[in-house]
Formats: C-alpha cells, sequence, structure tokens
C-alpha cells in the first residue's frame, strides 16, 4: 500500500502495529493487549483524517496510484458479459477512451469512460486518460448506437483534461467535445453519469452529461485543475492548496452548486483501501438509478434533463 503525505500518521501506526503482532506469533510474549490499543489508535486515527480532508487531499486521493479506474470498475460490475468496441470508424481506436456493452445485473448498459495506466508503460499506451477528438467520436458512436437499440448508457469520468496536443487541435478536439455535450443532452435513453476519480474540464465534460450525475466522495470536478489555475494566478504551482480550495471542485461543493445530483460514500480511506466494497456500491447505485429512470418516456427523459442543465448556475437577486 501506498501512502500520501497526509496519511504518515496512518502508516507509522500501521507498521507498528504489524511488528507488534509479529512479535506475538514469534515468541511466547503476550502482546494481545498492545495490539487491540494499537488497532483502537489506528482507527481513530483514520477517522480523524479521512472526516477533516482538505479540497487539495481530496485531489490528492483522487490520483492515488492504488485507485481503482474505469475498466476495474467495468470487469468488477459486469464481469465476462462486457465486450469492448473499438474505433471512431474515422480516424483510430483511441485507448484513453474504452467503451462497450456489459450486464449490470439482469440490465444490459452501453458503458464509456476514460483510462488511465498503472504504471509507466501503460500511462503511455492510455495517454494517462486524455482522450484524444476520436476518443470522443468513439463515445459518440456507442452512445448513438445504444439510443438505436433502447439501452441506457453509463459514463465513467477519470481524466486529467482532453489531450491538448496539436494533433488533437488538428482533428478538432474542441468541436468532438462540442457535439458530444449537444448529442448527449437529447439523447433518448437514460445516461448515468460517475466522475470516479479527475474531472477536469471539457475532457470530463465530453460524456458528462447525464440525467443522474454523481461522484465518488474523493474525487473532484472542475474547469482546471488545481496545478494549472495556481500556474495561470501565480505563476508556479506553489499555491496549489488555495486554488484548490477557491476552485470548489470537491463532491461537496458540487452538490451544493447543484452540478451533481449524489455524492457516493467510499470506504474508509479511499476506494483503494477496500476495493471490492466499492464496486458493490457502485454496483448498487447505476441499478437503483436505473430503476428510477427506467419508466420514463423518451420525450420526459430529454425534457427533464435539458431543464436540469437549463437551471444550472442560475442566480436570484
Amino acid at each position: 500500500m501506498e501512502y500520501l503525505e497526509f496519511e504518515v500518521p496512518i502508516k507509522e501506526l500501521q507498521e507498528q502495529f504489524n511488528k507488534a503482532c509479529a512479535i506475538g506469533v514469534d515468541s511466547d510474549v503476550d502482546v494481545s493487549e498492545t495490539c487491540k490499543q494499537l488497532e483502537k489508535k489506528l482507527a481513530s486515527t483514520k477517522k480523524e483524517i479521512y472526516k477533516n480532508l482538505t479540497a487539495w487531499q481530496r485531489v490528492q486521493l483522487s490520483r492515488h496510484p492504488n485507485r481503482p479506474y474505469t475498466l476495474d470498475y467495468i470487469n468488477a460490475i459486469c464481469g465476462e458479459t462486457f465486450l469492448e468496441l473499438h474505433g471512431d470508424r474515422n480516424v483510430a481506436d483511441d485507448k484513453a477512451m474504452v467503451g462497450g456493452l456489459g450486464k449490470v445485473g439482469d440490465q444490459s448498459f452501453m458503458i464509456l469512460g476514460q483510462q488511465k495506466g498503472y504504471n509507466t508503460k501503460t500511462r503511455q499506451y492510455r495517454n494517462f486518460g486524455m482522450a484524444n477528438p476520436e476518443g470522443y467520436r468513439k463515445a459518440l458512436r456507442l452512445m448513438k448506437s445504444a439510443e438505436k437499440f433502447g439501452v441506457p448508457v453509463v459514463t465513467f469520468i477519470d481524466t486529467p483534461g482532453a489531450y491538448p496536443g496539436l494533433e488533437a487541435e488538428e482533428r478538432g478536439q474542441g468541436e468532438a467535445i462540442a457535439r458530444n455535450i449537444i448529442e448527449m443532452t437529447r439523447l433518448k435513453v437514460p445516461i448515468i453519469v460517475i466522475v470516479i476519480g479527475e474531472g477536469a474540464s471539457g475532457g470530463a465534460l465530453g460524456i458528462g452529461v447525464g440525467d443522474k450525475v454523481m461522484m465518488l466522495e474523493n474525487s473532484w470536478y472542475s474547469v482546471i485543475s488545481p496545478e494549472n489555475c495556481s500556474s495561470i494566478l501565480w505563476r508556479s504551482w506553489d499555491h496549489k492548496e488555495q486554488a484548490a480550495e477557491a476552485l470548489k471542485l470537491t463532491a461537496t461543493d458540487a452538490k451544493k452548486l447543484k452540478v451533481i445530483d449524489t455524492i457516493i460514500k467510499e470506504p474508509l480511506g479511499g476506494a483503494h483501501s477496500n476495493r471490492e466494497e466499492m464496486f458493490k456500491t457502485l454496483k448498487k447505485v447505476i441499478i437503483k438509478s436505473h430503476e428510477e429512470l427506467k419508466n420514463l418516456s423518451p420525450k420526459e427523459l430529454v425534457d427533464a434533463r435539458m431543464e436540469k442543465y437549463s437551471s444550472m448556475g442560475v442566480f436570484k437577486g
């Protein structure tokens, strides 16, 4: 297990607990009482730390190297029923955007999302979860197929942003994202959107329009990352913590601002600390959300979705 900077007290207690237990196993010394006390202290320290996380600490948790990614959730929730579909039928198959058909319970879904890598090689292969225009066009192709066959859509958002390279701009990155946004507002099937990690800028919005938009407790959703915001305002990354607070990017902030509908609770310590529990929670959330949407007619779905997004940002003096 890798520990973040603010998790050092937990790491130290965990090591003490492991050593005490090892002494008890390897010798005749009774250390059961010491182990109990350390276990109790470990639990209370965890509660205290994770109860008072700052915006920047949540950003750090959202990027934790052990945190589950899109394909982890898909494979855990859908199992062998998932059939990945490839390509935008125009340029290429973008490895940073994955999607396909899969079953959650007894219901088929078109599931798509950004995929990051686990090590240097796979991060390069997945372009660090930053999709090119063909990734967004692939996503749109799959969503239109879902609409044609009456299959609900689930999207997982986890990206530091759309790829900002010259080739991406030449192939119409802005147009591809804008096209997805307008098409998703009028898609005639239910759309469930879940921010599972990083939700940055247009890269997130390109698959982020839905009837139900949810965020994991330790994810973030914003127009810009704290580091980039800091570099623009202060010409340095040194103020990233301050920028994170000002951006109101946490799930709690997004819920208050009515940008999202629901916050999905994570296990104590983050999604990576108990993956199985997180997978079960997300599966229940998807099934419950679909139950709430499945009986609405296409017109009702589109009207409610348009009303939801039209009312965002409205200020009454």
